[in-house]
């Protein structure tokens, strides 16, 4: 392998560093301010990241590729997209590395709803002056071999050409698939490890059948929905939902553990997924380990690229930058 270098911006547990180290890329410097969620990058991919503000650029550093994963809050439906969120000025910080070190190729990952953001807009101004051509794709995690559908955007910033963008896969995997092997009780072991349900919850569970949600229960048992399921109908419906068996899971997100969060119950059993079945529906390989309470954990678990999908991206990164080296 050529021993490409990068450095992250924002980069959590590590899940996009996952990514291009599979791809044979070696990571020199990490920045992130989650402590829990550095420690868990240094155990799995390299001892370079640190507890860090981005708004300080690190000096002498030396690296081919900067990959920056702002934070989406404020651009993300799911939250307010309050375009004076003071964390959408975050993603700003990345052409200040850039232009202090001047890598070759820059990707900045976001939400889709980043691409028309007035942020990406000036980042696209300053990169193009700063002589950085660019280009955006979508990307839907299902379709470069995670068990998910999970779409991101990556906005690519180069001084030497343009990548291709990556090619899907041709199936999509199943949450079966993606759990196959692991116990169906959450043994605990290697971080298959669920919350055990309260007996309301419990009761919930057991009346919502494969694929079901909380309309199930409204119909089958009201005595057991609070008054607002009633009120909203079929509003939310993915809350106190089952996942399909044979199909990719909806988005995991840093509440996976709870039920009332999102379509988090395991396919058949009368809980919520394991933080294992999390990591494994992004893609993440059986041998990580976390550092950190449940809580933690599965905030580093959801707040990340699919590794797959990371892998597919950096490939293409790779690519580039061979056919840079070989003219």
């Amino acid at each position: 392998m050529d021993g490409y270098k990068v450095a992250e911006l924002f980069s959590g547990a590590g899940l996009m560093g996952g990514g291009f180290k599979a791809a044979g890329f070696r990571s020199v410097f990490a920045a992130e301010l989650d402590g829990k969620a550095v420690q868990t990058y240094n155990k799995n991919i390299e001892p370079v990241a640190e507890k860090w503000d981005v708004s300080e650029v690190k000096c002498d550093l030396k690296y081919d590729v900067l990959v920056a994963g702002p934070p989406c809050q404020g651009f993300s439906t799911l939250g307010r997209r309050d375009p004076k969120d003071v964390r959408n000025a975050l993603s700003l910080k990345v052409f200040d590395w850039a232009e202090k070190h001047r890598p070759l190729v820059v990707v900045i990952e976001n939400v889709p709803q980043f691409l028309n953001s007035d942020y990406c807009r000036e980042l696209k101004e300053r990169f193009e002056k700063s002589g950085y051509d660019s280009v955006s794709w979508l990307l839907n995690a299902a379709d470069y071999g995670v068990a998910q559908n999970r779409k991101r955007s990556f906005t690519i910033f180069s001084l030497i050409g343009l990548p291709n963008k990556p090619q899907p896969c041709k199936e999509r995997v199943t949450v079966k698939e993606a759990f196959s092997g692991l116990p169906k009780e959450a043994n605990g072991e290697n971080f298959h490890i669920s919350p055990t349900p309260s007996e309301l919850a419990l009761a919930r569970m057991k009346l919502i059948p494969e694929n079901g949600d909380k309309r199930d229960l409204i119909k089958k048992a009201p005595d057991l929905c609070p008054p607002s399921w009633i009120k909203m109908g079929a509003q939310a419906v993915d809350v106190w939902g089952r996942m399909g068996l044979e199909k990719p899971a909806n988005t995991i997100r840093c509440s996976f553990q709870s039920a009332s969060k999102g379509r988090y119950l395991h396919p058949t059993e009368n809980r919520v997924i394991s933080l294992r079945e999390g990591a494994r529906i992004q893609g993440i390989p059986d041998d990580w380990s976390f550092v950190g309470d449940r809580t933690s954990i599965a905030r580093q678990i959801g707040n990340g690229v699919p590794v797959p999908l990371a892998k597919a991206v950096a490939l293409s990164i790779t690519d580039l930058l061979k056919r840079r080296s070989s003219y």
